[in-house]
């Protein structure tokens, strides 16, 4: 009996070789997944106007964090305290535009400096300024305090949610 259940025991086991080709197979899956992964991870850290908010609060500094585009915007710098920390190329083109919000008059244009093409900045304490940047056929809200920035697919859309915002605040 006990060589019977030997028997039995052996040809239901797998092989040595089936079982390395079984590991390799899941070491390779696992290399290309881990791979994805960091991609993916990389992008995310990618700066963009949709998180420079939050990347410039998440800088250590004293006075402010700011990101300035001269000229053309083709050429941009991230300067921590007045020294320049990071040098961006290609981030803006001199196609984009800021916006400030007022409540009685609605959406006003802000001029552009003859040097600056654009800039934004937050202060020691988070408190970034109050600008709608419009670029690329998109509109992004920097004018909220405790919110992520915001995307809008056209000026109207900014407007209506600042226009929201008023009332609920006036209720």
């Amino acid at each position: 009996m006990n060589k019977r259940v030997s028997t039995i025991f052996v040809k239901n086991a797998f092989s040595l070789i089936e079982l390395l080709i079984v590991i390799l197979i899941v070491g390779i899956v696992y290399t290309i997944s881990i791979g994805n992964f960091e991609k993916v991870k990389d992008e995310s850290k990618k700066l963009r106007l949709e998180n420079l908010k939050e990347y410039l609060q998440g800088l250590p500094h004293e006075k402010n964090a700011e990101l300035l585009c001269l000229d053309d915007s083709c050429e941009c710098e991230v300067l921590v305290d007045g020294e320049k920390f990071k040098e961006l190329d290609d981030f803006l083109d001199k196609s984009v535009r800021s916006y400030r919000y007022d409540f009685s008059y609605g959406m006003l244009e802000v001029e552009k400096d003859d040097d600056v093409c654009f800039s934004y900045s937050v202060d020691k304490k988070g408190v970034g300024q109050q600008v709608i940047v419009e670029y690329k056929e998109l509109f992004y809200d920097f004018s909220t305090y405790l919110s992520p920035v915001g995307v809008y697919n056209s000026l109207q859309e900014v407007t209506d949610a600042k226009e929201q915002l008023s009332q609920e605040v006036l209720r």
